[in-house]
């Protein structure tokens, strides 16, 4: 297949783009098509917009990962347009350019993210869980209706909300590790909250699955199946690097240090992927303790 992907250099396409490259024909956009080419490997097409584009006939598949990251700077107004604009504008130029198409793409695989049910209790979310609305779920809702407007009988369009995605580097777990590893790490508020995971591997996986199984489209939870609270998976990352995971961090503390963004690691989901799993897909990881025994080894 010849399959056009944004997003491409982050955390998680560059892991698919390794898992496609030797047998597809890859046309990659990036802002720094230079840098990405060196990231990527130069056997693959480079585009540094999709500007001159009018159509996509000539494209198999689209894969859609562009976006801002959400977590790690202050919500200021600008920041919260940054983070709607870089999902919303690419995402919808491709619904336009697959509309345009007499022989459109035959899968449009877009991301979302787990934010979009907000802030929520102890009870496992699938699919059609109500929403608490909130900004995290209005980028998300949007995000998503902005794919899900190129469906049609010869584009199936595939969204993903993806959870906490758990990798050896980058992600969150990059931000995690400093301190789990000098023995400071350990929950965060009342470490209730839940934490939906996914292992990088099978987050790839399930791209490549709804990729290749021409029966899925909707909405699908990009998370393993058994989500932890924030103190379980705290104790799970200690146990996993031979570290105490005791030290609380105050909810205020996060509060003072990232304003409207700290709600994010005070609130969580308890997600599920009801409908991968309906649908025929199995997990390589399915429990935190595996996944983390895979990336941390002993």
């Amino acid at each position: 297949m010849k399959i056009l992907i944004t997003g491409a250099t982050g955390l998680v396409g560059t892991a698919l783009v390794a898992s496609l490259e030797t047998a597809h024909q890859l046309v990659i956009v990036s802002r720094k098509p230079l840098l990405a080419r060196q990231k990527l490997g130069s056997e693959h097409q480079y585009l540094s917009s999709l500007d001159n584009l009018t159509e996509l006939n000539d494209i198999d598949a689209v894969i859609n990962l562009a976006g801002e990251p959400i977590v790690g700077k202050r919500w200021n107004a600008r920041q919260k347009q940054r983070i709607c604009r870089s999902r919303w504008d690419i995402t919808s130029r491709l619904t336009q350019l697959i509309a345009a198409s007499d022989t459109p793409p035959h899968c449009f695989i877009s991301g979302s993210a787990i934010g979009y049910y907000g802030a929520q209790d102890e009870s496992l979310l699938e699919e059609d869980a109500k929403p608490h609305e909130e900004f995290s779920h209005d980028i998300c809702a949007k995000w998503e209706q902005l794919a899900l407007n190129a469906q049609s009988a010869r584009t199936r369009v595939c969204v993903i909300r993806t959870g906490i995605v758990l990798a050896r580097r980058g992600g969150a777990l990059a931000k995690m590790l400093p301190a789990f590893r000098l023995g400071l790490g350990g929950p965060i508020a009342d470490g209730q909250q839940g934490m939906s995971w996914i292992h990088l591997t099978d987050l790839v996986r399930l791209i490549l699955f709804l990729l290749t199984t021409p029966k899925t489209q909707g909405v699908y939870n990009g998370t393993a199946p058994y989500p932890v609270s924030n103190r379980e998976f705290s104790r799970s990352l200690g146990c996993a690097l031979q570290r105490p995971a005791l030290l609380t961090t105050p909810a205020f503390m996060l509060q003072l240090l990232f304003g409207e963004m700290a709600h994010l690691l005070i609130t969580g989901q308890y997600v599920i992927p009801a409908k991968a799993i309906n649908e025929g897909f199995t997990f390589q990881f399915p429990r935190l303790a595996a996944a983390l025994t895979d990336l941390f080894p002993r």
